[in-house]
């Protein structure tokens, strides 16, 4: 895993991988994967996702929000003015 300041290992097994993820305004990920995954924000925030084909991606987040998504590879960066602080939980 990348990032290791960010992302810290809440719950891991043979089904599922439980990250929670913080950062702050400007800080951004290196290159990464994740498998398919459900995403629990527990901030609001904004959101730029620089996708493996090259697309981007804004997205402003809620608190309480649930999403789910695909497998990919993308860099986040935290381009708001609040802290990012989500829980991930990835199938395996």
């Amino acid at each position: 895993m990348t990032d290791g300041d960010k992302y810290t290992v809440v719950l891991e097994n043979d089904r599922v991988r439980v990250l929670e993820y913080r950062d702050s305004p400007g800080e951004r990920t290196s290159p990464h994967h994740h498998s398919d995954f459900v995403l629990c924000a527990l901030s609001a925030f904004r959101r730029r996702f620089v996708l493996a084909d090259g697309r981007e991606v804004v997205r402003d987040v809620r608190p309480g929000e649930v999403v789910w998504s695909k497998a990919q590879s993308h860099i986040g960066e935290n381009v708001g003015s609040t802290d990012t602080h989500v829980l991930i939980i990835e199938l395996k």
